[in-house]
């Protein structure tokens, strides 16, 4: 599995099987240096997501249910905090806080950058019985993948209660997904996809009422597509696979 975020030049790369981030130059795909994050469990780090407001890397740590805070701005301060049981993939929000989606605890909990507990969202009730990865939308509301053989990605308010839901059996060329894991989000609300078990790309609209897969090129097809970054400024889409090689694919100018 390989977790995968930017921040301006620079691209961080969390595979399964290390406790180090791999930090790769985005013009020129070199390899630039490693960051050890100390304590972080090797077997089970499934989240990496960058602030650009604070300059910091953020870890999740399912092993020992916590995240790991690293200053990119030259210091290499790290800070840790616990946080519910699970903790799988990161976002950071429009107030810059870090959001986890946490599978064992079926809930969303949001963090300040110094591990205060902001808000959480309990997503039992509306039946996601293990969710992977939540991005907020422009309007406040959570997109959440939920990680099920029958895959299924909701929008949830603060409430926790359902906007809306993909419909597994409408009729379109996608169908349903199947373990759904990392998620992405335009400035338009357009919501991609990573769904592993299919090997590919998925994108839908903000009311997940409309969906098609995208068409990528890609060498030896995509295996089990884990991690995704969308970097609009660059106008990249970078996806982390599970499978085969575990390679990074990078994709320019995708149409969305």
């Amino acid at each position: 599995m390989t977790a995968i975020t930017s921040l301006g030049d620079d691209v961080f790369v969390l595979r399964w099987s290390g406790s180090q981030v791999e930090v790769y130059d985005a013009r020129t795909f070199t390899l630039q240096r490693h960051i050890r994050i100390r304590g972080l469990g090797s077997n089970l780090s499934y989240g990496l997501a960058a602030s650009i407001h604070y300059d910091c890397l953020y870890a999740s740590d399912c092993s020992n249910d916590r995240i790991h805070r690293v200053d990119l701005s030259g210091s290499s301060a790290e800070k840790q905090w616990s946080v519910a049981n699970g903790p799988a993939g990161l976002s950071v929000n429009k107030e810059h806080n870090v959001v986890v989606a946490c599978r064992g605890a079926h809930k969303l909990q949001e963090y300040t950058t110094h591990g205060t507990l902001v808000r959480e969202i309990s997503l039992q009730p509306v039946g996601a019985s293990s969710p992977w990865h939540a991005v907020q939308l422009s309007t406040g509301d959570y997109v959440v993948s939920d990680d099920t053989t029958l895959g299924a990605v909701s929008v949830v308010g603060v409430d926790g209660q359902v906007v809306c839901s993909y419909d597994q059996s409408q009729a379109s060329n996608v169908g349903p997904m199947s373990g759904p894991r990392s998620l992405a989000v335009t400035k338009n609300d357009n919501i991609l996809v990573a769904d592993r078990s299919n090997n590919r790309i998925v994108s839908l609209d903000s009311s997940l009422s409309s969906a098609h897969k995208l068409v990528l090129p890609v060498d030896n097809a995509m295996q089990g597509p884990w991690g995704l970054f969308l970097d609009e400024l660059r106008k990249r889409l970078y996806v982390g696979e599970y499978g085969g090689e575990n390679r990074v694919l990078v994709f320019d100018n995708v149409q969305l």
